[in-house]
């Protein structure tokens, strides 16, 4: 069962046969988060690759006087450090549940064990790939689009985004105010 989840959510960055996906999963324990609970702590080193079965996850860097998202992870989506995993040095990202949530995890040792195969290195290439253009996208969107224009974008990624997450992380990481986050929303009042 996990590993074909896993399969469907990776198809559109590469079809790995399914015992790859049966490999990645024997590898994988359940683990379950309430909401706000941190899942790695900031200015630590990340021990863990995620997958998001149910719920959803924040990555969080403290700016100033308060937390900043950069990024959300939801079901059916890997999540965690991923800069610290591969430097396996500790950061000041911090990841959150942003509500109750189920996954799975692999340990880093394994993870890279699963690297040493070739299947196992096109899916942590194509990973980093995805991760790589979508990062680039964010940071293009930022810088060219106005704050009302980012938050379309959002609300057509996460269609539902707001029964989920709480709106001072949706502005934060619009860079925005929760109350020009509200006007956004709302524009007639």
């Amino acid at each position: 069962m996990l590993a074909e989840i896993l399969k469907k959510s990776f198809e559109a960055y590469f079809d790995a046969p399914i015992e790859a996906w049966k490999e990645f999963s024997s590898l994988c324990e359940a683990i379950s988060f309430n909401k706000d609970e941190i899942i790695k702590p900031q200015n630590t080193t990340e021990k863990y690759f995620y997958f998001i079965l149910k719920g959803s996850a924040g990555i969080f860097l403290w700016k100033g006087n308060n937390f900043v998202c950069l990024d959300f992870a939801f079901d059916n989506n890997f999540c965690g450090d991923y800069m610290s995993l591969l430097t396996q040095k500790p950061t000041a990202l911090e990841v959150v549940a942003l509500e109750k949530s189920e996954m799975v995890r692999v340990s880093r040792d394994d993870f890279y064990k699963l690297s040493q195969k070739s299947v196992g290195q096109v899916i942590m290439q194509k990973s980093a790939e995805s991760s790589f253009v979508e990062k680039q996208q964010q940071q293009i969107e930022l810088l060219t689009k106005t704050a009302e224009e980012r938050y379309r974008i959002l609300q057509t990624k996460f269609p539902n985004i707001h029964q989920r997450i709480a709106q001072k992380h949706i502005a934060s990481y619009l860079g925005i105010t929760p109350q020009s986050l509200s006007r956004i929303r709302n524009p007639a009042s």
